[in-house]
C-alpha cells in the first residue's frame, strides 16, 4: 500500500509541475532536449554507420 501512495504522490508533483510552468518555457526545453539528442542513426546503429561512410570516402579518394 505505501508504494502505491508514493507512486501517486510523485505522479501528482510531476503533473503540477507540468502544468504550473508556462507554455513557451516548456516548447524551449523539448527543443533543448531535441538539439541535444544524437541523430537515429547513431542511437540504432552505434559507431557502424560512421564507419562505413569512413571506408566509402576512403575507397572514392583512392579512385
Amino acid at each position: 500500500m505505501a508504494k502505491s501512495d508514493e507512486l501517486v504522490k510523485y505522479i501528482t508533483q510531476q503533473v503540477v509541475t507540468y502544468i504550473e510552468t508556462p507554455k513557451d518555457i516548456r516548447k524551449q526545453t523539448k527543443a533543448n532536449s531535441k538539439e541535444q539528442r544524437e541523430n537515429w542513426q547513431t542511437r540504432w546503429f552505434g559507431m557502424l554507420p560512421l564507419a562505413a561512410r569512413m571506408i566509402i570516402e576512403r575507397t572514392k579518394i583512392k579512385k
